[in-house]
Order: structure tokens, then sequence, then C-alpha cells
């Protein structure tokens, strides 16, 4: 039920993709004032600006985010510009946002650094089981947004000092109980409706155009009756797998690549230990503590007499909720992983011994060491294949920069053929059939890519029979076309479809006939409510899975019950015309204590949202915040929800 409300708020009513764009501070599309002062001037805070150049960088920055985190996305959801617009609206957001930091000289402190590494549900996965960070992932993590671990730390700073301006307004918003239910309450108000329809489809037969009307109809809607355009394209692309083909890995560069290497390939020794973890944190009272550890030597002492038991014990008692279930079992871990009390204790342990109790920060280990994996030096003729293929993916990655140059020149400088590229580079010239300006439904590879297509069907390729220039239709990957044969849009002889002509003309004036009576009846049943003729009465509401769906449904929600009985009517388009009588206005139907709690607070969270638009609102207009951009059809700008 709630979730309906949920889908119909305009707080929550965002662009897909928006939605589908992580929230947290581990991705941001800020960080491109390498741009500053180049190119023409897309949004403007203050005196600051943003170019072409730093959103069209920002896109590409999220494009590439996505397209490797959800590989079967849409490409037109990316490439849109509903996407492009909703890019540049968070870029001007974060700007906003920042400059409201500055302004307040809001700075997050190492103490809540500190804890948000410990504490966020967000950096889960950066956390060892002891709860401590691993920095080996954070260091990849930055690596792969092109940061050091160092600029990782800023970003996140900046992001969290963000959110504490946010959270400065969201947490003073107020919606009492009272408040709430009435806003719910009507929300979900119940209204008794009777529907009377009328369908093109009772008017058909009464439908019988001649042969006149059917050829004028013919006339006045040639667009609707064409074969579509297409073209016979031929076509190259160039990848990653077409430049590996290219790449020589001679044997002395494989060795070299195996020692400069060595570490990487290296198995260090890894152990695999249980524990038994009773919470003692330095800040706890004295006493407290003390009561801690003499409950771990307890347990220390019932282990040591049996310890085969050390797994229930640890299901029982241990106060790790990520490895108890376990029976304290923690895997395999290297250097570094742990906290070093425990990493020393562990690795002072052979296999099966158990330890004294290990004080760490987080309070009273009792370690019992299960199993190790002594470091392996791997062999060279073992890590040959994949070594190969790793280098050879290096190296083909290194010289696509390159070969892509030498690409989108080749298709430029030579645009009357593609023969010429394809020769040099060693690329396949395909060529493919009936193409059209929209991807077909069964449509793969790269001609199932819009930007190609828009090439290929441009002027310039159409009339002057050139090459398209390079498209990138995908990461690490260019393709170019050319026009072979080309069939314009025609209209299909009227002999060919005459009866399909006949049909729509039919469909055309019965759906007319319907709403003509429908609007007849409308005025004749205000005039005279008792002449009117309604099915039986079915009630509807904003609850999900109601018998009236769509438009009447809204018409019955939106009709005002100032006077009842009221009636309105609905134009169906090719569904004919329907009116709706609204009877009754009842109240919603009651809901569990649990369920109405749970939207009072979701009434909360509206409102916070509410005040957190209108103070983002506030900040624009104190920045003067102009985008230059007019918003694409259909999508309300930010400044105007």
């Amino acid at each position: 039920m709630f979730e309906f409300v949920r889908r119909n708020t305009k707080f929550i009513a965002a662009p897909l993709f928006l939605l589908i764009i992580a929230a947290f501070v581990l991705v941001g599309i800020d960080g491109y004032k390498g741009f500053a002062g180049r190119g023409a001037t897309v949004a403007q805070i203050g005196s600051a600006k943003i170019t072409q150049e730093e959103w069209d960088f920002a896109h590409k920055n999220e494009v590439d985010r996505l397209r490797a985190s959800i590989p079967n996305l849409d490409p037109k959801l990316l490439d849109s510009a509903e996407a492009r617009y909703a890019t540049l609206e968070r870029l001007v957001r974060e700007r906003v946002m920042a400059v409201g930091v500055n302004e307040l000289h809001l700075e997050t402190s190492d103490e809540r650094f500190r804890r948000l590494f410990q504490e966020s549900p967000d950096f889960a996965s950066l956390r060892t089981p002891q709860g401590t960070l691993d920095v080996q992932k954070y260091a990849t993590l930055a690596a792969s947004q092109g940061l050091t671990p160092a600029g990782l730390d800023a970003r996140i700073r900046k992001q969290v000092s963000e959110r504490l301006l946010e959270t400065g307004v969201t947490s003073t918003a107020f919606a009492p109980n009272a408040l709430a239910d009435m806003a719910l309450n009507a929300f979900f108000e119940r209204r008794e409706v009777q529907i009377a329809r009328f369908s093109p489809g009772d008017f058909s037969a009464k439908v019988n155009p001649p042969d006149a009307d059917v050829e004028a109809y013919y006339q006045s809607h040639l667009a609707q009756f064409q074969s579509p355009e297409s073209a016979t394209v031929e076509y190259v692309v160039l990848d990653l797998d077409a430049v590996k083909k290219t790449v020589t890995v001679n044997e002395d560069d494989l060795k070299t690549y195996f020692k400069e290497n060595a570490s990487r390939f290296t198995s260090k020794e890894e152990r695999r230990a249980s524990h038994i973890l009773i919470n003692a944190p330095k800040d706890m009272p004295a006493a407290e503590r003390q009561k801690a550890k003499e409950k771990a030597q307890a347990l220390l002492e019932q282990v040591r007499k049996n310890p085969s038991s050390f797994a229930e014990l640890a299901k029982k008692n241990s106060q790790d909720p990520g490895s108890a279930p376990r029976g304290g079992d923690l895997d395999f871990f290297g250097h570094g992983a742990m906290v070093k009390p425990f990493e020393d204790a562990a690795f002072a342990l052979k296999k099966g011994d158990i330890s004294d109790l290990v004080e760490s920060d987080f309070g009273y280990h009792i370690i019992k060491l299960t199993d190790i994996k002594a470091a392996k030096e791997p062999k060279f003729e073992e890590a040959r294949a994949g070594l190969e293929a790793e280098l050879r993916a290096q190296m083909a990655q290194r010289k696509f920069a390159e070969v892509a140059e030498t690409f989108t020149n080749g298709v430029y400088e030579q645009s009357d053929s593609l023969k010429s590229v394809a020769e040099r580079l060693k690329l396949e010239i395909k060529q493919a059939s009936n193409v059209q300006r929209e991807p077909a439904a069964d449509a793969k590879g790269v001609l199932a890519n819009a930007k190609l297509l828009a090439a290929i069907f441009s002027p310039d390729s159409l009339e002057k029979k050139r090459n398209t220039e390079a498209v990138e239709t995908a990461p690490n990957q260019l393709s170019a076309a050319r026009i072979v044969s080309y069939s314009p849009a025609a209209a299909l002889p009227l002999t060919a479809v005459r009866n399909q002509v006949r049909e729509q003309l039919i469909a055309s004036r019965a759906q007319e006939l319907a709403k003509k009576e429908g609007m007849a009846k409308l005025e004749a049943w205000k005039a005279a409510p008792a002449s009117a003729s309604f099915p039986a009465a079915v009630t509807v509401s904003r609850e999900p899975n109601q018998p009236v769906q769509g438009a009447l449904l809204d018409a019955a929600l939106r009709a005002d019950p100032a006077k009842l009985p009221a009636m309105v009517g609905v134009d169906l388009g090719r569904q004919g015309y329907a009116i709706v009588k609204v009877s009754k206005v009842l109240p919603r139907t009651p809901v569990a204590d649990s369920a109405a709690q749970q939207e009072r607070n979701q009434y909360a969270q509206w409102t916070a949202n509410a005040e957190s638009l209108a103070y983002y609102a506030a900040l624009k207009e104190r920045f003067k915040v102009q985008i230059k951009v007019p918003a694409p059809a259909g999508v309300v700008p930010s400044e105007a929800q």
C-alpha cells in the first residue's frame, strides 16, 4: 500500500538516470577544474562557470562507471538528452553545496572521519573482520577513481561536509502526527464511482466510407503508409580485441614482466583462525572492562579443558556478530589484515594452538589457529599463460590510443572508402543490409548504437557518400561506416495498403462518433441526472491494484466533491470516451498501528525532503545560479520542482 505513495510522490519521481547513480561519496562528478575557462558556459554559480568540456567530461565519467557496474544497461538511456541534463544538474548541485560549505566553514573532523569508516554501512566492504580499515582495498578504490588515498580522503571529507550542511536543514523538519494523519487520510480517501463507456467498436458497424473518402484519407496521411528508408552499409570496428591481434609478446619481455611483478605473483603466508571476542573498548569504564576480562578468562579455561568445544563456545559467547555464527571462523588472512596484537598472536601460534587472552582496542580475544598456507614462489612456466594474456592486454591498452588516432584520421582523410584504414590496421570490413535510422529490435553490436546510426544517416554520409566520423560505440571501441546503397522512404501504393487505410479510417470515424455520443450524454445527464444509465458502482482510491486505472482513475480522484454526484467526461483517444460519476467520498480504509507509524515516518521524510529542496532553491537564488542549457522536453528542471 505505502509503496504506491512512494511511487507517486514528486520527491522521488526523479529520472531513471538519477536513480541508478550511486548516492554515497565513494563516487562523484566533481574535480573537473582542469577544464575551467575553456568552451561554452553551460551553467554559472555566481562568477564561477561550468563549461561544456566539464559537463562532457563529467558525463563521460558517469557513463563509463555505469557501463562498468551495469553491463546490460540500455546505451540509449546513458546517451539521452535526459541523462546528460541529469548529470549537469547534479554537477551544479555539487558546486552549489560546496560554496555553501565554504561560506559556513564546515569541516569534517578527524574523529567523524574515523567513525565513518568504523560505523557506516556504506563502508562495510572496506573493513576487516576486526572493524579496521582495509588499507589495500581503500587504495584500490582510490585508484579506480584516478585518485591517491589522500585524494579520496579529501573527496570524502568534502562530501561529508556537504551532507552536514544538508542534514542541518533536514534534521529540523517537523511533521506532527496529527498533520501527517490529516494529509495521508486525504490522500488515501476512497470514492464510489460509476463509469459509462462509449467504445469505438460499438460504432464501427455504422461507418461505411466510400472509396473517395478512403483515397482522400490515404492522401492526407501519406506519412503513415510508407516503406521506411533503409541502407546497405559497410563498417569497420576497432576495439581492444583487434589491437591485441597486432601485439607481439616476445619471450624476453615476458620474462622481464615476470621478474618485475614477482612479488605480485608470490603468495605470502596466510593463516586461518577462529576467535572468541568479548567486547571491551578502551573507553569502557574500568570496572566493566575488568568484568569483560574475567568473562573471557573463564571462557579460555573452558576451551583449554575441551579444545573441541571452541566452535560451540564461540557461537554462544563471542560478541563478534560477523564470525560468531560460523563458530568464530575468520577465514584466511595475511599480514596487515588484523589489528597488530591479534596478528602478532595469530602468527606466533602453531596449527591447532589456542592463545592466551589477547587484548586489542576491541576487547579480549581467544584465538585458535586452524590452518596455515605457506608462502609460495610461482615458477615462470606455471604463470606463463596468465602472464602472456595480461601483458598482451596491457600492451593493447597502451597501443589503443595510438591506433585510435590512426583510425580516426584514416576514416576522415580518405573519406570515400574504408578499405585503406582496414588494410592498415588489419580490420575486417563488414556489411549489413536494411539498416534503418532506429535500431532494429533484434539489432546487436555496433549497429544497435544510436550515435553510429545517426552518423550513418547524417547529410554528409547520406548525400556525399562519405565515411562517418569515428564513433565511440563502447568503451575502448571505435566504429566507422559508410553507405553502399540507399533506399529513401517512399509512399506505398494505395492498391497495396487499401485495406489498412480503410480500417484506419473506420477506426477514426468510429472514435469520433463514440466521443460525440459520450459528450451528448454527459450534457443530457447533467441536465437530468435521473435519466443517466450507469453500471454498478466501484470504490477507488490511490491504493494499489484498483479496479479502474489510468485516465479514468485520475478523473475520478480529481473530480470536485463539493457537490455530489459529480460527473466528468474523459476522452480516451482510440479507446473512445467515458463519463465518470462520483457518488460518494469515503474515509480511507483503516490501517494497523504499525503501518500508520511507518506512513507517518515516511511523511516526515517527505517533509525533510521538501525542506532540503527549498533550502537548495534558496542557495541557488543566493548564489545566482543559472543553467544556460534548456531542459529536454518532458524534463522538469530542478529549480521548478
